[in-house]
């Protein structure tokens, strides 16, 4: 299995900033593509940003583009978001996702990011 651990949401103000985490652990060997995805409340899940394998890859929704850095240090095995000029409509639960090989999609418990008015 594979464990996904999200740390680092919270409440911020509008213009501020955040700094996800995600640190996998497990059977990781054969994990690829990662990314992060968000759901706001009444919301269907949606992506966020991807990143690929040695990090050389990287794909944005137009939501985020110019805003949001995703990245990845894999001495650490852990993924990264950093959020700048949030807007109230960033607000949602992230999650990080981890592609498997063969195993499909694992997924992280969330974390909360509100940012206020």
């Amino acid at each position: 299995q594979v464990q996904l651990v999200e740390s680092g949401g919270g409440l911020v103000q509008a213009g501020g900033s955040l700094r996800l985490s995600c640190a996998a652990s497990g059977r990781i060997s054969s994990i690829t593509r990662t990314g992060w995805y968000r759901q706001a409340p009444g919301n269907q899940r949606e992506l966020v940003a991807t990143i690929s394998s040695f990090g050389s890859r990287t794909n944005y929704d137009d939501s985020v583009k110019g805003r949001f850095v995703i990245s990845r240090d894999n001495a650490k095995n852990t993924m990264y978001l950093e959020m700048n000029s949030l807007k109230p409509e960033d607000t949602a639960v992230y999650y990080c996702a981890a592609e498997d090989r063969y195993r499909g999609t694992f997924w992280g418990q969330g974390t909360q990011v509100t940012v206020s008015s």
